[in-house]
């Protein structure tokens, strides 16, 4: 039999992290799939500086991104540039991860040339269709366009047999981000006090992103003078905030925090740095889908500057809270946490939901299984990674 001819797409920092596991088990069954990783560009020195550290490099890259994009732009652009790609190479499967534009867009342009498309991180649901936005609507989207559904968690399963998705096309496999941070933390660490030496210096860390849509603009500006305010309230806190490029997120919130002391804003970093961060910081506050599925395998608390998740399971762990984006609720969520010690406990000592590691394996298993292929054991994927750029994977 020929081998099943893969193309793996990913668009932003978050797909290239989750996708980057499943790349590299696709990679070592060579002789069953002919494997390769297509960008969009919707983000770009992110998601170079995430393939990097993952040893991987794109084998086609649409290189879409364009400064103030519009969505629709972003959409079209990605939809035509996807559907040359894919009516010229005619693959037997697309991957795609998650809830972007590029998800979308790939699930709709190989849907259109009849090829089989499998969502990674499927099932998903806040059921409003504006919050996050677009997010929630790429995802139910991808999800009605895909065939193969790889859900993170039971949760995610029964949401789509809700939607009435057929039953034997799900798969609960884990959130293949554990898989990527198990690869990863070793030497994070080391990475993030290299890079941040002042970490050693006995006061409490707090670690923030925000670059949602939603928060743009008003709350924004309230997340910040949050922040502001925390910092004057304890002194013993200091924060370290990655800055979003978009000029929406990078002029309000430098704008606002720029210059204030024991406030650390950055270029947003490599993967290995961020993770070392999550794992020396105190908590996270955050607004990032992501980061509530990594913080938590990492013992770490998350507060969440949202008003609704996709990731109800953190919740109901009790690793992650919801804190919305009013001033005065944040200053209180962030004190509580940081006055409380067996609360701060309790939150650190919660099991992750997310999986244990093995999702990628997983979801290779499952389209073998779905193929007809004889399955093949993969053992460890990271030990084998070569490890000088000259070896890179391509």
């Amino acid at each position: 039999m020929k081998s099943l001819d893969c193309i793996v797409v990913v668009g932003t920092r978050p797909e290239a992290i989750k996708m980057a596991p499943v790349v590299l088990a696709l990679l070592k069954c060579r002789r069953q799939f002919r494997t390769r990783l297509l960008l969009t560009g919707q983000h770009r020195e992110m998601v170079d500086q995430v393939l990097a550290a993952f040893r991987l490099r794109a084998d086609i890259d649409l290189d879409l991104m364009e400064r103030s994009q519009t969505l629709a732009r972003l959409a079209a652009r990605a939809l035509e540039g996807l559907t040359t790609v894919f009516s010229r190479e005619r693959p037997d499967l697309v991957l795609v991860e998650g809830d972007t534009t590029t998800v979308f867009a790939a699930s709709l342009a190989a849907f259109y040339q009849g090829i089989c498309v499998g969502h990674v991180e499927a099932g998903l649901r806040t059921r409003d269709k504006r919050n996050p936005f677009p997010e929630e609507m790429n995802r139910r989207l991808a999800g009605a366009l895909a065939d193969l559904h790889f859900a993170p968690t039971l949760e995610a399963r029964e949401n789509l047999l809700r939607e009435r998705v057929d039953g034997s096309r799900i798969f609960v496999t884990g959130n293949p981000v554990i898989d990527a941070l198990r690869m990863i933390r070793s030497h994070a660490t080391a990475v993030a006090r290299s890079e941040f030496p002042f970490l050693g210096n006995g006061r409490r860390t707090l670690l923030v992103t925000v670059h949602r849509r939603e928060n743009h603009g008003e709350p924004m500006r309230r997340i910040c003078r949050a922040i502001s305010q925390l910092v004057t309230q304890h002194p013993e806190v200091q924060i370290i905030w990655p800055v979003h490029p978009n000029p929406a997120v990078a002029d309000v919130v430098r704008g606002h925090l720029g210059g204030c002391d024991r406030i650390h804003l950055t270029p947003p970093l490599g993967y290995s740095s961020f993770v070392g961060l999550m794992a020396l910081s105190t908590f996270v506050i955050t607004d990032s889908g992501g980061v509530q599925e990594e913080a938590p395998a990492l013992g770490k608390p998350v507060l969440v500057l949202r008003e609704t998740t996709e990731r109800p399971e953190g919740v109901t762990a009790g690793t992650v809270r919801l804190v919305g984006t009013e001033e005065t609720e944040i200053v209180k969520h962030v004190s509580e946490l940081l006055n409380n010690d067996l609360l701060l406990r309790r939150m650190t000592q919660t099991a992750s939901p997310y999986g244990d590691g093995k999702a990628a394996q997983r979801i290779v298993a499952a389209i073998q299984s779905y193929w007809g292929l004889d399955p093949i054991r993969l053992g460890s994927l990271w030990q084998e990674l070569p490890l000088s750029d000259s070896e890179l994977i391509h």
